[in-house]
Protein backbone atom coordinates (compact mmCIF):
# COMPACT_ATOMS: atom_id res chain seq x y z
CA UNK A 1 0.00 0.00 0.00
CA UNK A 2 1.38 3.80 -1.26
CA UNK A 3 1.72 6.57 0.77
CA UNK A 4 0.16 9.78 0.24
CA UNK A 5 1.04 11.92 -2.95
CA UNK A 6 1.23 15.37 -1.75
CA UNK A 7 2.02 18.17 -4.60
CA UNK A 8 4.40 20.34 -3.11
CA UNK A 9 2.66 23.59 -3.19
CA UNK A 10 -0.28 22.38 -0.57
CA UNK A 11 -0.10 23.31 2.78
CA UNK A 12 -0.41 20.58 5.22
CA UNK A 13 -1.10 21.41 8.77
CA UNK A 14 0.75 19.05 11.46
CA UNK A 15 -1.64 16.64 12.79
CA UNK A 16 -3.76 15.80 9.30
CA UNK A 17 -3.72 12.24 8.48
CA UNK A 18 -3.75 10.23 5.04
CA UNK A 19 -4.81 6.69 4.25
CA UNK A 20 -2.97 4.98 1.77
CA UNK A 21 -2.85 5.81 -1.43
CA UNK A 22 -4.16 9.65 -0.86
CA UNK A 23 -3.58 12.65 -3.66
CA UNK A 24 -3.32 15.92 -2.58
CA UNK A 25 -3.17 18.02 -5.82
CA UNK A 26 -1.33 21.35 -5.95
CA UNK A 27 -2.44 24.41 -3.45
CA UNK A 28 -4.65 22.46 -1.23
CA UNK A 29 -4.96 23.40 2.04
CA UNK A 30 -4.85 20.70 4.65
CA UNK A 31 -6.02 21.00 8.46
CA UNK A 32 -4.13 19.68 11.48
CA UNK A 33 -7.58 17.44 12.77
CA UNK A 34 -8.55 16.20 9.49
CA UNK A 35 -8.37 12.44 8.23
CA UNK A 36 -8.22 11.56 4.77
CA UNK A 37 -9.17 7.62 3.92
CA UNK A 38 -7.61 5.50 1.85
CA UNK A 39 -7.44 6.69 -1.59
CA UNK A 40 -9.43 10.12 -1.75
CA UNK A 41 -8.31 12.37 -3.99
CA UNK A 42 -8.09 16.19 -3.47
CA UNK A 43 -7.32 17.77 -7.25
CA UNK A 44 -6.34 21.18 -6.32
CA UNK A 45 -7.35 24.19 -4.74
CA UNK A 46 -9.44 21.89 -2.21
CA UNK A 47 -9.72 23.08 1.29
CA UNK A 48 -10.29 20.46 4.02
CA UNK A 49 -10.68 21.33 7.81
CA UNK A 50 -12.10 21.61 10.86
CA UNK A 51 -12.41 18.02 12.72
CA UNK A 52 -13.51 16.28 9.34
CA UNK A 53 -13.18 12.84 7.89
CA UNK A 54 -13.91 12.01 4.85
CA UNK A 55 -14.01 7.94 3.21
CA UNK A 56 -12.16 5.95 0.94
CA UNK A 57 -12.00 6.64 -2.49
CA UNK A 58 -13.89 10.17 -2.14
CA UNK A 59 -12.80 12.30 -5.02
CA UNK A 60 -12.78 15.79 -4.11
CA UNK A 61 -12.70 18.68 -7.09
CA UNK A 62 -10.99 22.07 -7.39
CA UNK A 63 -12.23 25.41 -4.84
CA UNK A 64 -14.54 22.88 -2.50
CA UNK A 65 -14.03 24.30 0.96
CA UNK A 66 -15.49 20.95 3.47
CA UNK A 67 -15.43 21.50 6.65
CA UNK A 68 -15.25 25.34 7.61
CA UNK A 69 -17.45 26.36 10.74
CA UNK A 70 -21.09 26.56 10.48
CA UNK A 71 -22.91 29.71 9.30
CA UNK A 72 -24.85 29.88 11.96
CA UNK A 73 -24.52 33.25 14.61
CA UNK A 74 -25.55 30.93 17.45
CA UNK A 75 -22.00 29.01 16.59
CA UNK A 76 -19.55 29.98 18.97
CA UNK A 77 -16.33 28.47 18.28
CA UNK A 78 -17.33 25.01 20.06
CA UNK A 79 -15.81 21.94 18.95
CA UNK A 80 -17.75 19.99 16.01
CA UNK A 81 -17.29 18.13 13.36
CA UNK A 82 -17.63 16.82 9.81
CA UNK A 83 -18.29 12.92 8.56
CA UNK A 84 -18.39 12.29 4.95
CA UNK A 85 -18.47 8.62 3.93
CA UNK A 86 -16.82 6.42 1.04
CA UNK A 87 -16.92 7.02 -2.69
CA UNK A 88 -18.46 10.17 -2.65
CA UNK A 89 -18.16 12.87 -5.71
CA UNK A 90 -17.95 16.57 -4.40
CA UNK A 91 -17.20 19.27 -7.57
CA UNK A 92 -16.38 22.14 -7.81
CA UNK A 93 -16.94 24.66 -5.22
CA UNK A 94 -19.13 23.03 -3.00
CA UNK A 95 -19.14 23.92 1.13
CA UNK A 96 -19.86 21.28 3.59
CA UNK A 97 -19.55 22.52 7.08
CA UNK A 98 -19.41 21.32 10.54
CA UNK A 99 -22.22 21.25 13.13
CA UNK A 100 -23.66 23.43 15.75
CA UNK A 101 -23.73 22.16 19.19
CA UNK A 102 -27.56 22.94 19.47
CA UNK A 103 -28.22 20.11 16.71
CA UNK A 104 -25.56 16.93 17.78
CA UNK A 105 -22.44 18.75 16.99
CA UNK A 106 -22.28 16.62 13.33
CA UNK A 107 -22.97 16.80 9.97
CA UNK A 108 -23.11 13.84 8.22
CA UNK A 109 -23.12 12.94 4.86
CA UNK A 110 -23.48 9.03 4.02
CA UNK A 111 -21.73 7.08 0.88
CA UNK A 112 -21.50 6.92 -3.36
CA UNK A 113 -22.83 10.42 -3.28
CA UNK A 114 -23.18 13.26 -5.80
CA UNK A 115 -22.71 17.04 -4.94
CA UNK A 116 -22.37 18.81 -8.20
CA UNK A 117 -20.63 22.67 -8.49
CA UNK A 118 -21.98 25.00 -6.36
CA UNK A 119 -23.59 22.45 -3.58
CA UNK A 120 -24.05 23.55 0.07
CA UNK A 121 -24.69 21.21 3.08
CA UNK A 122 -24.68 23.18 6.10
CA UNK A 123 -24.29 21.91 9.72
CA UNK A 124 -25.57 19.17 11.49
CA UNK A 125 -27.72 18.12 8.02
CA UNK A 126 -27.45 14.42 7.58
CA UNK A 127 -27.44 12.85 4.24
CA UNK A 128 -28.22 9.05 3.29
CA UNK A 129 -26.26 6.83 0.31
CA UNK A 130 -27.11 7.28 -2.95
CA UNK A 131 -28.02 10.74 -2.76
CA UNK A 132 -27.38 12.84 -5.74
CA UNK A 133 -27.68 16.90 -5.07
CA UNK A 134 -27.59 19.04 -9.03
CA UNK A 135 -25.78 22.16 -9.33
CA UNK A 136 -26.25 25.40 -6.99
CA UNK A 137 -28.68 22.96 -4.82
CA UNK A 138 -28.98 24.19 -1.03
CA UNK A 139 -29.25 22.12 2.21
CA UNK A 140 -30.65 24.46 5.42
CA UNK A 141 -29.11 23.14 8.71
CA UNK A 142 -30.60 19.97 10.29
CA UNK A 143 -32.19 18.61 7.15
CA UNK A 144 -32.54 14.72 6.89
CA UNK A 145 -31.97 13.33 3.49
CA UNK A 146 -32.56 9.57 3.35
CA UNK A 147 -30.65 7.41 0.88
CA UNK A 148 -31.56 7.54 -3.18
CA UNK A 149 -32.82 10.98 -3.13
CA UNK A 150 -32.30 13.43 -5.89
CA UNK A 151 -32.29 17.42 -5.28
CA UNK A 152 -32.46 18.91 -8.45
CA UNK A 153 -30.36 22.13 -9.50
CA UNK A 154 -30.84 25.55 -7.58
CA UNK A 155 -33.10 24.07 -5.11
CA UNK A 156 -33.18 25.48 -1.40
CA UNK A 157 -34.05 22.80 1.59
CA UNK A 158 -35.45 24.56 4.38
CA UNK A 159 -33.71 24.35 7.77
CA UNK A 160 -35.28 20.99 9.71
CA UNK A 161 -36.91 19.57 6.82
CA UNK A 162 -37.13 15.87 5.81
CA UNK A 163 -37.13 14.21 2.31
CA UNK A 164 -38.00 10.59 2.56
CA UNK A 165 -36.23 7.40 0.89
CA UNK A 166 -35.76 7.76 -3.22
CA UNK A 167 -38.10 10.86 -3.26
CA UNK A 168 -37.17 13.35 -6.57
CA UNK A 169 -37.33 17.30 -5.95
CA UNK A 170 -37.35 19.13 -9.04
CA UNK A 171 -35.20 21.72 -10.13
CA UNK A 172 -35.85 25.43 -8.97
CA UNK A 173 -37.93 24.34 -5.94
CA UNK A 174 -38.30 25.79 -2.37
CA UNK A 175 -38.80 22.64 0.02
CA UNK A 176 -40.35 23.94 3.00
CA UNK A 177 -42.19 20.72 4.84
CA UNK A 178 -41.24 17.19 5.05
CA UNK A 179 -41.44 15.12 1.85
CA UNK A 180 -42.26 11.69 1.81
CA UNK A 181 -40.47 8.64 0.58
CA UNK A 182 -40.71 8.13 -3.42
CA UNK A 183 -42.54 11.35 -3.57
CA UNK A 184 -41.79 13.62 -6.79
CA UNK A 185 -41.99 17.12 -6.01
CA UNK A 186 -41.41 20.55 -7.97
CA UNK A 187 -43.22 24.38 -8.95
CA UNK A 188 -41.43 26.99 -7.43
CA UNK A 189 -42.93 26.47 -4.32
CA UNK A 190 -42.72 23.08 -4.00
CA UNK A 191 -45.64 20.46 -4.16
CA UNK A 192 -46.30 16.90 -3.97
CA UNK A 193 -47.03 15.89 -7.18
CA UNK A 194 -46.97 11.95 -6.98
CA UNK A 195 -44.65 9.15 -6.95
CA UNK A 196 -40.91 9.45 -8.64
CA UNK A 197 -41.97 6.29 -10.44
CA UNK A 198 -38.63 6.69 -12.89
CA UNK A 199 -36.71 6.22 -9.97
CA UNK A 200 -38.91 3.73 -8.48
CA UNK A 201 -38.56 1.68 -11.94
CA UNK A 202 -34.72 2.17 -12.12
CA UNK A 203 -33.93 0.84 -8.97
CA UNK A 204 -35.97 -2.32 -10.01
CA UNK A 205 -39.13 -1.83 -7.97
CA UNK A 206 -41.83 -4.81 -8.41
CA UNK A 207 -44.86 -3.92 -10.02
CA UNK A 208 -47.00 -5.15 -7.02
CA UNK A 209 -45.23 -2.70 -4.90
CA UNK A 210 -45.64 0.65 -7.35
CA UNK A 211 -49.26 -0.50 -6.97
CA UNK A 212 -49.32 -0.40 -3.47
CA UNK A 213 -47.78 2.99 -3.24
CA UNK A 214 -50.18 4.02 -5.83
CA UNK A 215 -53.05 3.13 -3.73
CA UNK A 216 -51.56 4.67 -0.32
CA UNK A 217 -50.31 7.90 -2.01
CA UNK A 218 -54.22 8.08 -3.46
CA UNK A 219 -55.18 7.10 -0.04
CA UNK A 220 -52.90 10.13 1.61
CA UNK A 221 -54.32 12.65 -1.02
CA UNK A 222 -58.29 11.93 -1.22
CA UNK A 223 -59.06 9.91 2.46
CA UNK A 224 -61.12 11.37 5.35
CA UNK A 225 -59.20 13.17 8.19
CA UNK A 226 -55.77 14.75 8.46
CA UNK A 227 -52.91 13.87 6.98
CA UNK A 228 -51.73 11.89 10.11
CA UNK A 229 -55.11 10.67 10.19
CA UNK A 230 -54.78 8.98 7.09
CA UNK A 231 -51.29 7.94 7.37
CA UNK A 232 -52.32 5.82 10.59
CA UNK A 233 -54.97 4.02 9.06
CA UNK A 234 -52.92 2.87 6.18
CA UNK A 235 -50.85 1.33 8.55
CA UNK A 236 -53.13 -1.02 9.38
CA UNK A 237 -53.37 -2.28 5.38
CA UNK A 238 -49.46 -1.80 4.30
CA UNK A 239 -48.60 -5.00 3.57
CA UNK A 240 -45.97 -3.59 1.04
CA UNK A 241 -42.33 -2.54 3.05
CA UNK A 242 -42.45 0.98 0.88
CA UNK A 243 -45.48 1.91 2.12
CA UNK A 244 -44.55 0.55 5.22
CA UNK A 245 -41.50 3.46 5.24
CA UNK A 246 -43.72 6.27 4.31
CA UNK A 247 -46.47 4.88 7.41
CA UNK A 248 -42.80 5.12 9.26
CA UNK A 249 -42.21 8.52 8.37
CA UNK A 250 -44.55 10.17 8.28
CA UNK A 251 -46.25 9.12 11.93
CA UNK A 252 -43.61 10.43 14.09
CA UNK A 253 -43.30 13.94 15.35
CA UNK A 254 -41.39 16.01 13.07
CA UNK A 255 -39.93 19.73 13.49
CA UNK A 256 -41.97 20.45 10.21
CA UNK A 257 -45.40 20.16 8.70
CA UNK A 258 -45.52 17.80 5.56
CA UNK A 259 -45.93 18.55 2.08
CA UNK A 260 -49.63 17.22 0.91
CA UNK A 261 -51.08 15.98 -2.37
CA UNK A 262 -52.47 19.40 -3.76
CA UNK A 263 -50.74 21.34 -1.51
CA UNK A 264 -48.20 24.34 -3.01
Amino acid sequence: MSGPQIHPSAVVEDGARFGSGCRVGPFCHIGPEVQLGDRVVLRSHVVVTGDTQVGEDTVIFPFACIGEVPQDLKYSDEKTALRIGARNRIREHVTMNTGTAGGGGVTWVGDDGLFMAGCHVAHDARIGDRVIMVNGAALAGHCRVEDDVIIGGLVGVHQFVRIGRGAIIGALSMVTHDVIPYALVQGPRGHLEGLNLVGLKRRGVGRADITALRAAFQMLAQGEGTFQNRAQRLSDEADSPYVRHIVEFVTPHSDRSYLTPGQG
